[in-house]
């Protein structure tokens, strides 16, 4: 039994697949059950978001290949309505607007108990080990959804997922009044740079090879843009800085070179959140570029359960930040593949997906 209005078994519903290890997707037709655990919520879908992480299932990459079980329904950031709750859900209830912490942890581990959930060493992701959002509906565990103020944009809440991965990064040290380095701006980075912005940064350079997302950065309020292609970055981050370099540095794009340069114009006593992901190892100074200049390194993975939620909703709440702008695409969900293009172009900031009726 649940407390909820009564509903069939099983809905129908239009949902984006994974199910050939290939390039691409499918949208297609497929059943959810709505017979829910004790702690299940059933949610409508109302807003979703395509992520980086969606972009590498959908390339099948080796990632992908080495991580997913198929055929697997994808996405994980969404805005949407509880419609169904199970018998001993106590967190939310019908109606509540949410959107989902997209890793389900198990609260019985070491990290978990301490509060550090985000490390939880038996932590699923949402689209990634279990059936997620691209779809009219979901089913996932009440502990992962966060309540919204209903009177928010839509389109906003689906993004607070990849906004709390950059809050994470850009705030876990102190950056106001400080300099700033975004080191990448793909979607995320670019709410990096709204982030440093909001929260009252002196400098924010935004360092980007793509020159739609380096002048989209300089449109949201980056003070200074360097393309590491036709620049020297840390003969630039240098001179900018009246050779101090910067106090903070936050990581998003993954690339060997740019990292290593990192070190070397973060200045002493500096900090460095490495959010993104090398496909390779990297080769540091670690004496002279770490040891002797007694910086501090922090390597973030997901969000701060629920911590960084919460800054994240008041940071949606503050009306500081130029989501509509990081927002440059909309498409039906019925587009996917299309909007995966434009993502791979990286032409974009965020992209939205909105689901039609079965």
């Amino acid at each position: 039994m649940t407390k909820s209005a009564v509903l069939p078994d099983e809905l129908s519903m239009m949902a984006v697949i994974k199910n050939k290890p290939e390039v691409g997707f499918s949208y297609q037709k497929k059943k959810i059950s709505t017979i829910l655990g004790p702690h299940e919520v059933l949610i409508k879908i109302l807003t979703a978001s395509f992520c980086g992480t969606d972009y590498h299932i959908y390339s099948w990459d080796k990632w992908a290949q080495g991580r997913l079980k198929l055929p697997l329904t994808v996405g994980h950031e969404f805005s949407g309505e509880i419609i169904k709750i199970g018998d001993q859900v106590s967190r939310v209830k019908l109606g509540d607007i949410v959107s989902a912490e997209t890793h389900i942890i198990c609260g019985e581990c070491e990290f978990c108990k301490r509060g550090e959930g985000h490390i939880c060493k038996n932590s699923k992701i949402i689209g990634v080990d279990t059936d997620g959002c691209f779809a009219n509906y979901i089913r996932i565990p009440e502990a992962n959804c966060f309540v919204n103020d209903k009177s928010q944009n839509r389109l906003h809440l689906s993004i607070q997922e990849p906004l709390g991965n950059a809050v994470h990064t850009i705030l876990h040290f102190p950056i106001k009044d400080k300099t700033v380095v975004v080191l990448g701006c793909g979607p995320i980075g670019l709410l990096g740079v709204d982030v440093a912005k909001a929260e009252g940064a002196r400098m924010v350079i935004a360092i980007e090879v793509n020159d739609f997302r380096r002048n989209l950065a300089r449109a949201i309020g980056a003070d200074y843009t360097i393309n590491p292609i036709t620049q020297d970055t840390i003969q630039e981050v240098m001179r900018l800085t009246g050779g101090a370099g910067v106090d903070v540095i936050g990581e998003f794009s993954g690339n060997k070179t740019a990292i290593q340069d990192a070190f070397k114009y973060l200045k002493a006593g500096g900090g460095l959140s490495l959010l993104g992901i090398p496909a390779e190892p990297i080769c540091i100074d670690f004496a002279s570029d770490i040891v002797f200049k007694g910086i501090n390194i922090y390597g973030v993975t997901g969000r701060r359960i629920y911590d960084t939620w919460y800054k994240v909703s008041e940071l949606i709440n503050s009306k500081k930040l130029h989501l509509d702008q990081i927002i440059t695409h909309q498409f039906p969900l019925r587009k996917i593949n299309e909007a995966a293009e434009i993502m791979g172009n990286k032409n974009c900031g965020k992209i939205i997906l909105i689901p039609e009726e079965a």
